[in-house]
């Protein structure tokens, strides 16, 4: 059983190394544990302070992508390199190392696909109160969208297997945190949230310049996700609703009518007659939408069979390799 930990990093080099240093060395159920840093365009020395601190494997980016394309490139090398579980953490040491092997464990047990540390957001001593109601508040729309129990959904400290790493696909430009667990919810895969210990960070986030600026990011990310992987139901409620306003007016230049009073309020017509059209025009968006939904499904499907077939292959020109390496040996040995 092979663990990757990877890392994002963007001008890392102070704070990488008291993060490497915190990671463990060896896991029970785990046969060999390997370090992966993707330099997301860093302008420092972070790719040296990795290489110096003996990371195994590092991903550049040329210019800064942002962290949902550095997961993704993360993730891509991790499952070339042979990753069983896979498990993200940050560079900035807020959490605590020696907790991978509470991520991990749920995955070693076969009870979970993805599991995610829950900070313990509600009365964590590193949050002030309004980061705590909002990620409170963000963890209940994220569970309601994804349908699954997730205590913490912004929590960057998660582990995947290696199946899950393979299913799930990033397409968000900011942040993969919600992305990934709508995603997953939507795809049945199991995903559990397991307690875990932070350290407090002091410098301030890479990730967004300011509280209104993520609370816009990641609420678009949200909204995108769910309605790519519910287009039907997102659109024709939407629909239905407009319509529903639309017939408001209708019944108030219908009830004028009634009475004998319908010239005067014709406009009231018009503004209904023009919601409804557009509310059905929605709905028929959402049926297509749900049509285009279910070929990216059989994509999916046959990119995760893309991947099961590269794996094979991969393994059969390693055994290969290993094959011709042991002949060469012996080869030279009788001829010594």
């Amino acid at each position: 059983m092979k663990l990757i930990i990877q890392i994002p990093c963007l001008n890392e080099a102070d704070h990488l190394p008291e993060t490497l240093l915190a990671l463990p060395r060896r896991i029970e159920g785990i046969d060999s544990i390997e370090y992966l840093v993707i330099d997301d365009g860093s302008t420092d020395n972070t790719v040296g302070v990795a290489r110096q601190f003996g990371v195994h494997h590092v991903v550049r980016h040329r210019r800064n992508r942002g962290l949902a394309a550095a997961f993704r490139s993360g993730v891509d090398k991790a499952l070339a390199e042979g990753a069983d579980i896979i498990v993200n953490t940050d560079a900035d040491n807020q959490y605590e190392g020696e907790d991978i092997a509470k991520l991990v464990a749920p995955i070693l047990a076969g009870t979970a696909d993805i599991v995610v540390g829950d900070r313990g957001v509600a009365d964590n001593a590193h949050f002030s109160p309004f980061k705590r109601a909002l990620q409170r508040l963000g963890s209940d729309i994220v569970q309601r969208l994804a349908g699954a129990t997730v205590t913490d959904a912004v929590s960057g400290f998660r582990a995947l297997s290696r199946e899950a790493a393979q299913r799930v696909n990033i397409t968000t430009e900011f942040s993969y945190t919600t992305d990934m667990l709508i995603q997953a919810g939507r795809k049945r895969l199991a995903i559990v949230s397991v307690p875990i210990r932070t350290n407090k960070v002091e410098r301030p986030s890479r990730l967004f310049k300011s509280i209104p600026r993520f609370i816009a990011n990641t609420g678009v990310t949200m909204a995108r996700a769910y309605t790519t992987h519910n287009p039907l139901r997102a659109f024709v409620g939407t629909g239905a609703v407009i319509a529903v306003i639309g017939a408001l007016p209708i019944m108030r230049f219908l009830w004028f009518w009634a009475i004998g009073q319908g010239d005067g309020h014709v406009q009231s017509l018009v503004l209904g007659g023009s919601l409804l059209v557009l509310g059905v025009l929605v709905a028929i968006m959402g049926m297509l939408a749900d049509l285009i939904g279910a070929n990216r499904k059989l994509l999916e499907a046959s990119l995760v069979r893309l991947r099961a077939i590269e794996d094979g292959l991969d393994k059969r020109d390693k055994a290969a390799k290993d094959i011709a390496h042991q002949t060469e040996s012996d080869r030279r040995k009788r001829a010594a």
